[in-house]
């Protein structure tokens, strides 16, 4: 468990010719998550996301939050649990969009008092 909530994640850019929207690539010390991002449905979210993913914000941060079963939450702290800084002003909440937070989704956090750059992992 205390691997688990330790995994360091690193996300890198990859694009398929065949996929319409950008892909990213999630490694664990458990493995890797290919995750597709909805552009058309949720266009400030995929370009705050991959703003992050770009910089290498991502880079060597935790799941923070890991609750068996429900969800995931990484992208604010490294592993000594220090908050990562850098990051850039909030962005508009797009959650009337259609989409839906179910199992193997993705989704930015959206709590005034957290900032964009968290993201939940729907298990």
């Amino acid at each position: 468990m205390k691997q688990l909530l330790t995994a360091l994640f690193a996300l890198s850019l990859s694009f398929t010719a065949w996929a319409e929207n950008p892909q990213v690539e999630l490694e664990t010390i458990h493995g890797r998550i290919v995750i597709e991002l909805d552009q058309q449905a949720a266009p400030i979210s995929v370009k705050n996301f991959l703003y992050y993913v770009d910089s290498g914000y991502y880079d060597a941060t935790i799941f923070h939050r890991v609750i068996p079963g429900f969800m995931v939450q990484g992208g604010g702290f490294v592993a000594n649990g220090d908050a990562k800084s850098g990051t850039i002003s909030a962005i508009v909440n797009e959650a009337n969009n259609g989409l839906s937070n179910m199992r193997g989704t993705i989704a930015t956090v959206s709590y005034t008092h957290l900032r964009a750059h968290e993201t939940v992992l729907d298990l």
